[in-house]
């Protein structure tokens, strides 16, 4: 394969303020922005966010919005409103050129273009780390966004609608089995909140039992939730399975074609639904770019969130954050900050400061951090907390500050307000279980209905159709074929 030619570097024009480009509007991109624009103003600095969606979404929540207990709506903080006096381009990055001070940005239509900068913070996070498994492309879901969360919702409402209009019992038993691979924080709220969603869901129906759902738990380790200690870890396991959820350690998923399951330990059975929250990885745009990577291919930083080389060496210019980034962790020597929310957020607040400290001239702090604790969700009044590496919480008061906990940490005003209302009309009222399936493709009605009849006359005895922009094609589709 023959190497792409360069593309030149366009000319630029001189800036009278720096140019600060963030890649990725998440947690990092979304609060170093916030951070640094409440610490230089617009004759500072311009600051500039690049994300392919207009919004960041807050991890955290997806499993309640998977569960229906928030609006998805609400766990996301749109860029235009929690980011005044910042820029924002929607696109994706599809090659960085520190050397050059550029970012090629590919927008979802029109042509890729380039955007220079003179100091670049790269947020662009984590994504999925599946492995070869046969079946998982094409059959597994995963759980990184609102969107997935959403679909991972309608499709489980959806097997147990279809499941009361069938008396297949085999067919039945495959559609009411739902299977997650990963026993850590994601897989486990994710489905300790479906599972509670599910049973309350299949008390409303005359021909399917709560009982007749089957939810399995797949995981490489000896354990779950390894961010919490083995007592919380033993606590939420005997939960989990007091709600009959059978759960396989230290299995491995060997295969889902055609979504037949067969795992490690022998078990193979017929099943639906697959997610996959099996880990994640560094975004992998980052191997299309001249930074320096570790190798698990994270962007090397310093403690102070500055790029470093392989011998130490600040990489002027460049500053990283987040899930992408390998932060040393100061309090753990030899350690890196592992890649939750908690840390991305205090880091991005860091990072913002830090970059106005540098262009004021001041010397960048080191980011210090002791963790200060981890809350989980297992459904409705449902959780296990432990908080400073000590106090170890589980029930209602530990789902209590699970809420308390990320209620504060959602940006803006507007969304606590929003979520907090939807958490007490849920309260109050019975969660909304209704399945909007045909969502994920509102047009597929439509497109059936445009479509004619082969012959020219239905079985109803009406015409088909005769526009001139349907009809017509249509009809010679059909004279090609026959």
């Amino acid at each position: 394969m023959s190497e792409q030619p360069e593309s030149p570097r366009p000319p630029t024009k001189p800036r009278k303020v720096p140019r600060v480009l963030i890649l990725g509007g998440g947690t990092v991109g979304l609060y170093t922005a916030r951070r640094l624009r409440r610490r230089l103003g617009r004759r500072e600095a311009a600051i500039v966010v690049v994300d392919p969606r207009p919004y960041m979404t807050y991890a955290p929540f997806l499993p309640e919005v998977a569960a229906g207990s928030i609006d998805p709506r609400h766990a996301v903080a749109p860029h235009r409103f929690a980011l005044p006096g910042i820029d924002s381009l929607q696109g994706k990055v599809s090659r960085i050129e520190h050397a050059a001070r550029r970012v090629e940005i590919t927008p979802d239509e029109g042509d890729p273009y380039w955007v220079t900068y003179d100091h670049l913070v790269v947020g662009l996070g984590a994504v999925a780390r599946t492995l070869p498994i046969p079946g998982l492309a094409e059959v597994g879901v995963g759980f990184k966004n609102v969107e997935e969360a959403i679909a991972l919702r309608n499709h489980v409402l959806g097997r147990i609608d279809m499941a009361a209009s069938t008396w297949d019992p085999d067919l039945r038993r495959r559609m009411l089995t739902f299977t997650f691979v990963g026993g850590g924080f994601a897989g486990i709220e994710a489905l300790a909140e479906l599972e509670d969603m599910a049973r309350d869901a299949a008390a409303n129906y005359d021909s399917v039992s709560p009982d007749e759902l089957n939810f399995v738990l797949v995981e490489a380790t000896p354990r779950i939730l390894p961010e919490v200690s083995e007592e919380l870890g033993g606590y939420t396991l005997d939960q989990l399975r007091k709600r009959n959820i059978h759960i396989h350690l230290s299995t491995f998923l060997n295969s889902c074609v055609d979504r037949h399951v067969v795992l490690s330990d022998g078990t193979e059975y017929d099943s639906e639904t697959i997610v996959w929250t099996a880990g994640v990885k560094a975004n992998p745009v980052l191997s299309h770019s001249d930074l320096p990577l570790d190798q698990m291919g994270r962007v090397r930083c310093a403690a102070t969130l500055q790029v470093v080389d392989e011998d130490g060496g600040v990489v002027d210019g460049a500053w990283a954050a987040g899930d992408c980034a390998a932060v040393p962790d100061l309090l753990n020597p030899g350690s890196f900050c592992p890649p939750n929310a908690q840390h991305a957020l205090r880091e991005a607040k860091l990072l913002g400061e830090n970059i106005a400290r540098h262009l004021r001239s001041a010397e960048p702090e080191a980011y210090r951090h002791r963790n200060v604790g981890t809350v989980a969700s297992l459904g409705m009044h449902q959780g296990v907390a432990q908080m400073f590496g000590r106090f170890k919480v589980r029930g209602l008061l530990a789902w209590v500050l699970h809420r308390t906990y990320h209620l504060y940490a959602m940006p803006t005003l507007n969304r606590k307000f929003r979520i907090a209302s939807g958490w007490t009309a849920t309260l109050l009222f019975r969660r909304e279980v209704v399945a909007l399936g045909t969502l994920h493709d509102p047009r597929a009605e439509f497109r059936a209905a445009a479509v004619p009849p082969r012959s020219g006359r239905s079985k109803d005895g009406a015409q088909g159709s005769t526009d001139p922009h349907i009809g017509a094609t249509h009809a010679q589709e059909s004279s090609s074929e026959d």
